[in-house]
């Protein structure tokens, strides 16, 4: 038989062979970080009919090449080109991942890892981030306890929905800054009143709470007393600091602040102690001995008793001494009109309060409010007003200080911050569930706003370090460059749940495809270390809801099948040459 009848069918063998290379590029040609292959012929071997020789210098006759027959083609290799980089492909799906490099996700089927550059993920039933094809999970690495950072080990299962990863936890405020324009002209801050500024924060367990300062102006020019009011839970209930000292700044500091305060002797009376509100028929008398307890008010949650059944039962104690600083024209809290200074005329060594003097009012004695008017004032009230001197208040807080000439700031007491004690808020069980809170002012001034005032409250530094935040659930993911994977939530917060791990090897040619577009380590590709690398080590990245298409070259495929055909055509054609000439051979014995 004609050795040409060999080489053709080796030649159809290969070229068929060939053939199924391209037909599976072609099939893969919109399959997700599908990498095509190339295949290489090599001439399959030769048949030596006579040797090489050497030139023969005693004959004078030169050298004969070998005289070889060659016997077909065979494959040589057959290449992956699984460094080309696939064109990307926008999703729109934040677990829709590509790399730009040559690393490998790494995925587990609950046994062995694989590789593989389809990054098309979702997060399964139990959390974890998987893929979408076969459900096998993405590894990485996970937070260090201890550090709170990523620990670059053994890679593991991403779970990233947790139980713990779905709510970030509060925390309580411990920083907090008051800045802004404190106008001296302000009539709120000239009042009695004062001007209100708010402090939303957050207790230990995520609750808001609204706290309430009052800033009024002193006779002193450049100087503020800043005073804590009230504080508010998030439905508005006035939370109990009665009793507590050294909430805030210093208890009992005197002011000097001098002012006439006066009864309003038209709509209220004093007489012993019976206090009277209102006139003729409507006026309703209380029994003020009824409002204290020895040498004390008692608590403002008690019910004022009274016999007499034309008094409101239902009114607290507090709620008469607030209606004792409404009769004397007081236009601030009741707490600030009994913080009121009064210094006896005959001896200015003797100063009481205003709540001395009420105290003293509703037990008979001396002095009292009514004893301690005495002066006539025709500018307040009726001609035959009679005013109590007020040598000053004293206030529990903080004395806010700015250059009188500049309108900069100075200091609060004596530096730039201040703390409010929020710990001396104890519950039943004998604990705190607040911080204390260190509030810098130092971002005050005093200057020029046409009487308007722009000082406001906020918690947390410049940074924001130390805001609080109430517990947050977790509203998105999101993962960065470098596989990075962060949740982000309700209050505000991130956090880092984890980071995609890679994989680079010597080889990537080297790989073994497994199918589902998975690759397997083999022996010419380099071991998988267990552990992977950064993507961004090697200057690779990976982008978010876009995928790798395949990196088929259309255009290039039907080019090689159209020489492909022809090669396999010329073949076929030696085959049918080379039987003809056997029919000749065989047609020699008629």
């Amino acid at each position: 038989m004609m050795r040409s009848l060999y080489s053709g069918v080796a030649g159809l063998k290969t070229h068929q062979t060939r053939m199924d290379v391209i037909g599976n590029n072609i099939a893969n040609v919109n399959t997700t970080a599908f990498k095509s292959s190339t295949i290489n012929f090599s001439d399959l071997m030769s048949q030596t009919t006579q040797q090489a020789s050497g030139p023969n210098a005693t004959t004078g006759t030169g050298g004969t090449n070998a005289r070889q027959i060659g016997l077909g083609v065979k494959t040589g290799a057959i290449t992956m080109n699984i460094d080309g980089q696939g064109s990307a492909q926008s999703t729109g799906n934040p677990f829709d991942i590509m790399i730009t490099g040559d690393n490998f996700f790494v995925v587990n089927n609950g046994q062995s890892n694989f590789f593989t550059r389809d990054g098309s993920f979702y997060v399964d039933g139990a959390g974890n981030l998987a893929m979408t094809s076969t459900g096998y999970n993405v590894m990485g690495w996970l937070l260090d306890e201890t550090t709170n950072e990523i620990k670059q080990d053994t890679v593991q299962p991403l779970r990233i929905m947790s139980d713990a990863n779905m709510t970030y936890p509060p925390e309580a405020t411990y920083r907090a800054k008051v800045a802004g324009i404190l106008d001296q002209n302000d009539t709120d801050v000239t009042s009695d009143a004062g001007k209100s500024v708010n402090l939303n924060i957050y207790d230990k367990l995520g609750y808001s709470y609204t706290v309430r300062f009052i800033l009024k102006d002193t006779t002193t020019d450049g100087q503020y007393t800043v005073e804590v009011d009230k504080i508010l839970d998030s439905e508005n209930n006035e939370v109990d600091i009665s009793g507590l000292t050294g909430l805030f700044g210093t208890d009992g500091t005197s002011v000097s602040d001098p002012q006439k305060i006066s009864l309003n002797s038209a709509a209220y009376a004093i007489d012993g102690k019976n206090f009277t509100v209102g006139t003729g028929t409507s006026a309703v008398t209380y029994d003020l001995s009824k409002i204290v307890n020895g040498d004390a008010f008692k608590a403002g949650t008690d019910l004022y008793d009274s016999s007499d059944t034309s008094v409101d039962k239902t009114i607290t104690v507090q709620g008469v001494i607030d209606l004792v600083a409404k009769a004397f024209g007081y236009q601030g809290s009741s707490d600030d009109f009994l913080k009121l200074n009064y210094t006896d005329p005959t001896d200015s060594t003797k100063v009481y309060t205003f709540g001395d003097l009420l105290l003293n009012q509703a037990k008979g004695s001396t002095p009292s409010l009514v004893s301690a008017m005495t002066e006539s004032d025709t500018a307040n009230g009726t001609t035959d007003a009679k005013v109590i001197n007020s040598s000053g208040r004293s206030y529990n807080g903080s004395l806010l200080s700015f250059n009188a000439s500049t309108g900069a700031f100075k200091n609060i007491d004596s530096g730039k911050s201040v703390s409010l004690n929020l710990s001396k808020i104890i519950t039943s069980e004998g604990t705190s569930s607040f911080d204390d809170i260190s509030i810098d002012f130092s971002d005050m001034s005093m200057f020029n706003n046409n009487g308007t005032s722009t000082v406001s409250a906020t918690s947390g530094d410049d940074k924001g370090v130390g805001s609080g935040r109430m517990l947050g659930d977790m509203i998105g993911v999101s993962i960065t460059q470098n596989g990075q994977i962060y949740a982000s939530y309700d209050n505000g917060m991130t956090k880092c749940l984890g980071q995609i791990a890679t994989a680079a090897f010597a080889n990537n040619s080297g790989l073994s495809k497994e199918g589902d577009n998975l690759y397997s380590a083999t022996m010419n590709s380099g071991e998988f270390d267990g552990i992977g690398v950064d993507i961004t080590a090697s200057g690779g990245y990976m982008t978010t809801g876009v995928l790798e298409m395949s990196n088929v070259d259309l255009s290039s495929e039907f080019t090689t099948m159209i020489t492909t055909q022809r090669g396999f055509q010329a073949n076929s054609r030696i085959i049918t040459v080379s039987d003809t000439l056997l029919e000749e051979l065989t047609n020699l014995k008629r």
